[in-house]
């Protein structure tokens, strides 16, 4: 505990609150959320950073233990080799520690001591001053083990030498560290026909320093390797490290007879054994930090993505565009539900413009649209400019929105669509779904694998296991920061609530159905599986917006309601009276300090019940800027060098920034473009959702590639 502590710069007596919180069965957003006097108030990432270190270092504890029950069994275990494996502080220590006494399949080593030849390599380890090496070979001479002259006996005994050296973990743990910090990684094209768009081509003849190889460039190595289009090598200072391994076991002895097979010995050792398996695990070591970066930014893109803000209370028309099958709409009320489905011909083959614009104008009409939200998938510029058209006919101040709609395919086609909308078909679905990702985008993009939200970078190159289990994070996160409503939540979101499964999330919409709306917090005890512990967890993120208790629309943890209560009777107020301007004024008069001890409460657990009371159904998305919304349209070709516009950042990647600036292509804002100061990572500068301004460096029409900067010139 003490480790984690020093590692993650917090507290020990926090870690362990953390551990012991987690023992008792207590989730990571309750525990951020409602146990912030235990913590130390830390948040969801660091908890989640403390049980992840915790469980790899039980982890290895074990393994610890494995490997010391292990050696003994084969009765060499020493005191000194106890002390090394439990000073280990990783798996790595401890996997080479125990590396010679690990049972290996036949080697040239192992055939070479069943011949007897153990004796004989012991004897040239110890480079003794004097002594001819071919007469002591001639004792080993034996027919029956197949050792029929001094050269084979030589040859085997040089083999025992060769894995010995390989076996050491000092050795080993020198020559990994210095080919991390000294060596280079390469690139040479393997099948330069089987890379038809030349995806690669930078990485054709390449070379470059390991400790400064940068996370996106190992996967994109990686990628070419897997498609066998490149050929990959770890190339260390060879001469530099056989020097270091003879003077580390010939030493002063090079005038010993059996110096030169010796050192042989050590250099087959190093380039047939050590070699190979120290350039697999850097391999392996680059990739797993390639894979935490790619992830990491895949998760905070997800995160922002996720908290975009809502547009309540809008009637929404959902387009979802496309050339030979039609655009499709999709007119949504404001909760979300389906008001009118329809689809429309502008674009070639069929252009019928005339028709479709009618079509629009009636619906905008008849249900006071308020906004269009368009995909952003093939024909959508088209789209966006017969909707601006449409729009100026208008004249209402309707406005627009390119919505990205990755993934909304995906959930079109899923069963839980089909349960939704089971007389829509594919592309009608993706049109609600793309008008309801403007309303409320948590609520829809939760239905979908956070895989397919077009947010990453490599997604597909990492371990999937990871991946999922950290996107997983973000959204149970997300989803309880941000709360949600029982009375009108889908499973897909409920599922995600602190303690809630797939199963009770079912089971909650179920009880609704039948019972019509939740008209207090304590009926969720009826739900079946719903069990004290579960509601413990989830409550305090499950609000009751309009029910028989005004506190049930908060985030206050019911174990607080008595709190509460003494609180509003000291200052005189009712419950009714949340979040009006008087209460507002009354708290604000409270002296923290001295409530805090005078109604038994921890000072922290007090402020989130302030902060409640003031705005009960405080949404953190409402804190941030609003979606740019638009009424006209741009081309490409209508964009120079030097103009000025207002983007929406679309995706962040290692290298930069993608920007939704209103014509086709996305463009992109490179990461020395960021800022006059240096820029370690985008994210530092710039977020999914951000509203930046940009100005147009250069613009490729053929390619279809746009350069930005954010640095005003």
């Amino acid at each position: 505990m003490k480790q984690i502590a020093k590692e993650l710069s917090v507290k020990l007596s926090q870690v362990k609150s953390v551990i012991e919180l987690t023992n008792e069965g207590n989730t990571i957003p309750f525990i951020a959320r409602y146990r912030k006097e235990v913590t130390g108030a830390l948040d969801e990432v660091i908890i989640r950073d403390i049980l992840e270190r915790w469980n790899y270092l039980m982890h290895l504890e074990e393994r610890k233990k494995e490997v010391i029950r292990i050696i003994e069994e084969q009765g060499k275990l020493t005191e000194d080799l106890v002390k090394k494996i439990n000073k280990a502080t990783k798996l790595q220590e401890v996997e080479d520690l125990y590396r010679p006494y690990k049972q290996k399949r036949r080697t040239k080593a192992s055939i070479a001591k069943e011949r007897g030849l153990e004796p004989l390599a012991n004897w040239m380890l110890t480079l003794p001053d004097e002594g001819d090496l071919n007469a002591e070979a001639a004792k080993y001479i034996n027919e029956e083990k197949e050792v029929l002259t001094t050269s084979d006996a030589i040859n085997g005994a040089k083999d025992i030498i060769a894995e010995y050296v390989s076996d050491q973990a000092e050795i080993r743990k020198w020559i990994r560290f210095e080919t991390l910090k000294y060596g280079k990684i390469q690139s040479l094209v393997k099948n330069e026909e089987q890379d038809e768009k030349r995806v690669y081509e930078m990485y054709y003849d390449y070379e470059e320093p390991i400790n400064r190889i940068v996370p996106h460039r190992v996967l994109a190595l990686n990628r070419g390797e897997k498609e066998d289009i490149l050929k990959i090598t770890i190339k260390p200072d060879v001469d530099k490290i056989i020097r270091y391994l003879n003077e580390a076991l010939i030493a002063d002895k090079y005038h010993s007879p059996v110096a030169g097979e010796v050192a042989a010995a050590i250099e087959d050792g190093y380039k047939r054994l050590i070699q190979p398996s120290i350039e697999r695990e850097v391999r392996n070591e680059l990739t797993e930090k390639a894979e935490e970066q790619a992830i990491l930014v895949f998760s905070e893109n997800l995160r922002k993505l996720l908290l975009q803000p809502p547009l309540k209370g809008k009637i929404v028309l959902g387009v979802d565009p496309a050339y030979r099958t039609g655009c499709k709409l999709a007119v949504v009320d404001e909760t979300g539900k389906v008001l009118q489905i329809d689809v429309i011909y502008p674009h070639p083959p069929k252009a019928k413009r005339e028709e479709a614009k009618e079509k629009v104008l009636k619906m905008l009409r008849n249900y006071g649209i308020e906004m269009v939200a368009i995909g952003n998938g093939t024909a959508s510029r088209e789209t966006e400019e017969f909707i601006a058209d449409v729009l100026k006919l208008d004249n209402n101040g309707v406005v627009y929105m390119i919505v990205n709609e990755a993934g909304a395919s995906v959930y079109s086609a899923s069963e839980l669509a089909r349960e939704e909308f089971p007389d829509l078909q594919v592309e009608e679905r993706s049109a609600v779904s793309i008008a309801r990702r403007l309303q409320d985008p948590l609520a829809e993009l939760v239905k979908i694998d956070p895989k397919s939200v077009g947010v990453g970078q490599y997604q597909h190159d990492v371990s999937q296991k990871k991946l999922q289990e950290s996107l997983n994070f973000v959204v149970e996160t997300v989803v309880n920061q941000v709360g949600v409503n029982v009375n009108t939540a889908s499973p897909s979101l409920l599922q995600y609530v602190s303690g809630l499964t797939k199963t009770v999330a079912n089971n909650i919409k179920k009880y609704r159905e039948e019972n019509g709306k939740f008209k207090n917090r304590k009926e969720l005890k009826n739900i079946p599986r719903l069990g004290a512990k579960t509601y413990e967890q989830c409550i305090g993120f499950l609000r009751i917006v309009d029910g028989e208790e005004p506190l049930d629309r908060t985030s206050i943890h019911p174990e607080n309601y008595p709190v509460v209560e003494a609180l509003l009777e000291k200052i005189g107020m009712k419950k009714e009276d949340i979040g009006t301007e008087e209460l507002i004024k009354r708290l604000n008069k409270i002296d923290m300090e001295d409530l805090s001890q005078t109604l038994n409460v921890g000072y922290l657990t007090l402020k989130d019940i302030l902060d409640a009371l003031k705005r009960p159904e405080r949404d953190p998305r409402d804190d941030l800027p609003k979606p740019l919304l638009r009424k006209d349209v741009l081309k490409m070709e209508d964009l120079k060098p030097g103009m000025e516009l207002q983007g929406t950042v679309r995706n962040v990647v290692d290298f930069g920034a993608f920007i939704d600036i209103g014509v086709k292509q996305d463009g992109l804002v490179h990461i020395s473009n960021m800022s006059n100061e240096y820029v370690k990572h985008p994210l530092d500068v710039v977020s999914v959702g951000d509203i930046v301004t940009v100005w147009v460096l250069d613009v490729d029409v053929k390619k279809g590639r746009i350069a930005l900067t954010m640095l005003k010139e």
